[in-house]
C-alpha cells in the first residue's frame, strides 16, 4: 500500500498541464475542491469525472496511475460508504435483515459521499504529479505574498509545505523498507486482529521517527552550509508568467461551475 501514495510524486512527462503556471494550477484545484463540494446528486458527478478524465488526458497521466491514487484510501472509502448505507437516516426502505436496514436515503447518500472523495483524491493528484516541488513553492510563495504586508511569512510558509509534500513518498519507501526488513526477521504485520496488527507496527514506528529526524537535521545543516537565510532579497531563476493556455484551463473550469451549479439546481 505504501507503494501506492502518488500524492508528492511528480510524473515527468511534456504536456500542456506541465507547462502551465502553477499559481493557475492551484486556484484551479481550489476551484475543482470547492465545485466538487457544490454537486448536490450523485449524476452531477458525471461532468465532474469528464473533467477529470479529459485533464488526466491532456496531462498525459496513465490511468492506472490516477486509480493507484485511491488504493491508500479504499478502507476510508469502504468506511465512509458502510457507514452512510447502513446507519444513514431515511425513511423509504429497501430491505431489512435484523436490525440492519437499507434505505433509499442511505444508498444514495453512500453513493454520494464516496464519489466526492475519490474525486477530490484524484483532483489533487493532478496538481501534485504534474507540478515539481520547487515551482509549486514559487507559486504558493507568489500566491500569498501579499500576506506579507502584515508580516506573514509567506516564503517560509511555502518552503514547509513544499518540503512536506517532497518527503510524503521518500517517507513512505523509508517505510516499506523497514517493513520488509523487520518482516524478513518473523514480524507480521498482516494477520491477527486488528489491536495485535495495530500493536505490530510499533516496531515499524520507532525507527521511522527516527529516519525522518535524521533527514530533518540533514536537510537543516545543507540550508545552512548554503547560507540559506530564507526568501528576503533572493530572485527567481524562473519568472512565473501566466498564458493562454492558462486561461484556457481557466474558462474550461468556469464552464465546468456552470454545468454542476445548472444540474443541482434543475437535475
Amino acid at each position: 500500500m505504501l507503494g501506492d501514495i502518488t500524492l508528492g510524486q511528480y510524473y515527468p512527462v511534456q504536456s500542456p498541464v506541465h507547462r502551465m503556471d502553477p499559481r493557475v494550477k492551484i486556484l484551479l484545484t481550489v476551484a475543482f475542491i470547492v465545485c466538487v463540494f457544490l454537486v448536490g446528486s450523485p449524476l452531477g458527478y458525471v461532468p465532474v469525472a469528464l473533467y477529470v478524465a479529459l485533464c488526466s488526458r491532456a496531462a498525459g497521466l496513465p490511468l492506472k496511475m490516477m486509480l493507484r491514487s485511491l488504493r491508500p484510501l479504499r478502507i476510508l472509502l469502504i468506511f465512509t460508504f458502510v457507514l452512510n448505507l447502513f446507519f444513514g437516516a431515511g425513511s423509504t426502505e429497501i430491505f431489512r435483515l435484523g436490525f440492519v436496514r437499507v434505505t433509499q436515503e442511505g444508498l444514495y447518500n453512500a453513493i454520494h459521499f464516496s464519489l466526492r472523495l475519490i474525486f477530490l483524491v484524484m483532483g489533487s493528484s493532478i496538481m501534485t504529479l504534474t507540478t515539481p516541488p520547487v515551482t509549486l513553492t514559487d507559486g504558493l510563495e507568489s500566491l500569498v505574498s501579499p500576506l506579507k504586508a502584515i508580516r506573514f511569512p509567506a516564503h517560509e510558509m511555502a518552503m514547509m509545505m513544499t518540503i512536506a509534500l517532497r518527503f510524503i513518498p521518500t517517507l513512505a519507501e523509508e517505510a516499506d523498507k523497514i517493513m520488509k526488513a523487520q518482516s524478513a526477521r518473523g514480524a507480521d504485520f498482516t494477520s491477527g486482529t486488528l489491536r495485535q496488527r495495530a500493536k505490530a507496527l510499533i516496531p515499524l514506528l520507532v525507527p521511522l521517527f527516527v529516519s525522518a529526524f535524521r533527514r530533518a537535521g540533514d536537510l537543516a545543516m545543507a540550508m545552512e552550509s548554503r547560507c540559506y537565510r530564507g526568501g528576503e532579497g533572493r530572485t527567481k531563476l524562473h519568472v512565473l508568467r501566466a498564458g493562454r493556455r492558462d486561461l484556457i484551463a481557466a474558462l474550461s473550469m468556469a464552464g465546468l461551475f456552470a454545468v454542476v451549479l445548472l444540474m443541482a439546481r434543475y437535475v
